[in-house]
């Protein structure tokens, strides 16, 4: 195998990879659709019953089922009220977080663009996150009706040195029995804590299993280029419970794949997005049962999963509590490994396949920390790459010793050529007996360059799904890495690099249509890399400009003088 036919197979491998992911986002990502007003009516959505649970849970009372409504939009019997804090404006009642806007996250890179807004009500970007109450001992808050406001305060926002806000709702129910619920929002966190506390004053026990949910509308998604990130990023629902770890469902396939009846100990449901998501975790020991729906009337627009449990037994004068935490905000490797939570890592969607996700989770490790000496994001990458060229020296080196050499026999290589003709076994041969002699190792050079396939894939999915990237600026005109070259700056450059790469490049044994593909590579990869993040292709600048240098040494060391051609 010489370098021409490893630099085709490198190129294969790309384009089909490349080809894989399109025809995988055509065949499973969903249409962008906009919910229409029917689909999510302003006041209500057809009640989705709550599915029994596993054994070894506490199952929901069969005749209490239907009381669990579905995915809605909360009664406005309950005023609403909003919360400010550093990181977060949320708009909620008792049962409901019906709206939160990401201060630190404007929706574009312009000036004065507006913070995202990961959960609205409104029907075409409809994403809520609901917990209620279901009780076989009488009546029971749901998400859409019961919780009322203590106290009348309408607007709570984060005092100047306070740690925390808290918003306090309460429940009475007929028979003596009342919750209280609070919602708490600390000082730079996204992890909203939300605590039940069931307080019994009457007579008779009683009995109620917490549910908790998220629904939404799958969002039309932005498409900047065929190569838009965007694109291939999942869109959906992902689970995690200590028995099967990380599971996911695109919306799609929540009613082809079968229905979900999962019994969990902890754990968490979340529906992702790209840099985004929003989860309920409940706590570490609590029993519970997840579910998926595509609640009905909804024209199959609407995707919901839900966590039931824990159960409690309260008897008179007893009290008991459960809380949860609700996640709403980016994909913060730090934030969310602070949540001491298994699994909750895996949110930040490198990749499907569990090795290019623990390569990315590597290399994401290793820029973060050149980030925090460097202070910018796109020299973090050029560090990245002087790193790993450090780390492969070794085989780069014996690769480009032996593409020195091999320039260096071009004359004998070209006259065994002659020799031969068109018998190309007996060409192989004498080429082979040529490099045996003189030391010369034809595949040397393959390992390297195939070894950038996973870690280029890995930074891909690493660089694309990065919110600590989103907007990040690097020099000049690249103000945002995860985008694309602007200018089509970085692309040309590299063209030019690829360009001087081959020039130094020995074409052994190649043909004319070999030669002809060879010339027209650093233009296949101009064009495709002017459609892919910034960053990466910065990534791909450095490795290949470094690459040419040591190339450049090594074809001066080894091959200073043509050997002589042989009679």
């Amino acid at each position: 195998m010489n370098q021409t036919r490893v630099f085709l197979i490198f190129a294969w491998l790309m384009v089909a990879t490349l080809l894989w992911m399109e025809w995988g986002k055509e065949q499973a990502a969903p249409a962008p659709t906009v919910a229409s007003a029917a689909a999510v009516p302003g006041s209500t959505v057809p009640s989705v019953a709550v599915p029994a649970t596993a054994s070894g849970v506490p199952a929901v009372p069969a005749a209490m089922s239907a009381a669990v409504p579905g995915a809605t939009v909360a009664s406005t019997a309950t005023p609403a009220v909003t919360v400010t804090t550093d990181v977060l404006r949320a708009t909620l009642d008792g049962g409901e977080l019906r709206q939160a806007d990401l201060l630190g996250y404007p929706s574009t890179a312009d000036a004065g663009s507006a913070p995202v807004r990961l959960l609205a009500s409104d029907p075409a970007n409809y994403f809520v996150a609901q917990s209620g109450w279901v009780s076989n001992a009488g009546a029971a808050p749901s998400h859409e009706s019961g919780f009322v406001l203590e106290g009348s305060q309408r607007e709570f926002t984060l005092a100047p040195g306070a740690a925390s806000v808290v918003v306090p709702f309460v429940w009475t129910g007929a028979n003596g029995v009342s919750i209280r619920r609070s919602y708490t929002f600390n000082r730079g966190d996204y992890a909203v804590q939300v605590r039940d506390e069931v307080v019994n004053a009457g007579s008779a026990p009683w009995q109620g299993f917490v549910y908790r949910q998220l629904s939404r509308v799958p969002r039309a998604l932005v498409k900047s280029g065929p190569m838009s990130a965007e694109q291939y990023s999942f869109q959906g629902a992902a689970w995690y419970s200590a028995a099967d770890k990380y599971e996911k469902r695109q919306f799609d396939d929540f009613v082809d794949d079968g229905t979900l009846d999962k019994p969990a100990t902890g754990g968490w449901i979340a529906m992702l997005q790209h840099h985004f998501f929003a989860a309920w975790i409940p706590a570490a020991n609590d029993a519970t049962t997840f579910s998926l729906a595509t609640p009905a009337g909804t024209g199959g627009t609407q995707y919901l999963i839900r966590e039931v449990g824990p159960g409690v037994s309260v008897a008179p004068g007893a009290t008991a509590s459960t809380q949860a935490r609700l996640w709403v905000g980016p994909k913060l490797v730090k934030q969310i490994d602070a949540q001491n939570v298994p699994g909750l890592d895996r949110a930040v969607d490198f990749s499907t396949w569990s090795v290019m996700a623990t390569i990315a989770n590597g290399l994401f490790w290793v820029l973060e920390r050149l980030h925090g000496l460097l202070g910018n994001w796109g020299w973090a990458i050029v560090g990245l790459v002087v790193i790993l060229k450090i780390l492969m020296f070794p085989l780069s080196a014996a690769q480009y010793k032996s593409m020195a050499k091999m320039r260096k026999f071009q004359p004998r290589l070209a006259q065994l050529k002659e020799r031969y003709g068109d018998d190309k076994q007996k060409f192989q041969q004498a080429m082979m007996e040529l490099y045996k002699k003189e030391k010369i190792n034809p595949v040397g050079g393959c390992f390297p360059l195939l070894l950038q396939m996973p870690v280029f894939l890995a930074l891909y999915w690493m660089l694309s799904e990065s919110v600590e990237l989103r907007h990040a600026p690097w020099i000049g005109w690249i103000t945002d890495l995860t985008a694309r070259d602007p200018f089509f700056v970085l692309p040309l450059i590299n063209v030019a690099v690829m360009w001087a790469t081959q020039k130094l490049t020995p074409a052994v044994g190649m043909d004319p249509m070999q030669a002809k593909m060879m010339q027209l590579m650093p233009i296949v990869f101009g064009v495709m890399f002017a459609f892919m993040p910034a960053g990466l292709v910065l990534y791909w600048i450095t490795n290949g400009g470094l690459g040419l240098l040591q190339q450049w040494w090594m074809t001066r060391r080894y091959a200073e003088a043509p050997a002589p051609a042989k009679a």
